[in-house]
């Protein structure tokens, strides 16, 4: 059997799956179960669009819980015993777009943390891959579809 694929990811990411997976197990599925049987109590269930709903709900949640088990069971922790004088998961890196002198800053996670919504880029992401390993005053370059793209590393630090 082929080995499965470590999720690497921060100690805070680990804590949040873990959280919602007690959240999902414990509320969720008693709420849900509760739909469930409401809709039952109400009859026929050939056309009871609220236990179909619901139905389908718990259908959902479930395979929600399997995901995030199986997130976890392949789950490896960015250690704290890592390089520090070099970016690596767990940090936050400011960097400056070399073409449009722009300044960002971003928090390298586990791709299943990534939200670039809230700054956080997965190190499987073409910009976290590059900027994993490289120091402050670096300059790094990214290809993506648009072109080479050149980011200098302005700063770095473990958060």
């Amino acid at each position: 059997m082929a080995e499965m694929k470590k999720n690497i990811m921060t100690y805070e990411g680990l804590k949040a799956l873990e959280d919602e997976l007690h959240e999902l197990k414990v509320n969720r599925r008693q709420e849900v179960a509760q739909k469930i049987k409401e809709a039952r109590e109400q009859g026929d269930l050939s056309e009871n669009a609220e236990y179909d709903a619901a139905k389908e709900e718990q259908r959902d949640l479930e395979l929600r819980i399997e995901e995030i088990n199986n997130i976890l069971k392949n789950a490896e922790v960015v250690d704290d015993d890592v390089d520090s004088s070099v970016i690596n998961v767990g940090y936050t890196v400011k960097i400056k777009d070399l073409e449009f002198d722009e300044e960002m800053e971003y928090r390298i996670v586990g791709s299943t943390e990534a939200n670039t919504l809230q700054g956080k880029i997965s190190n499987e992401s073409p910009v976290g891959r590059a900027l994993i390993g490289a120091k402050s005053g670096d300059v790094v370059e990214v290809e993506t579809p648009a072109g080479m793209l050149k980011y200098e590393i302005m700063d770095f630090y473990k958060n």
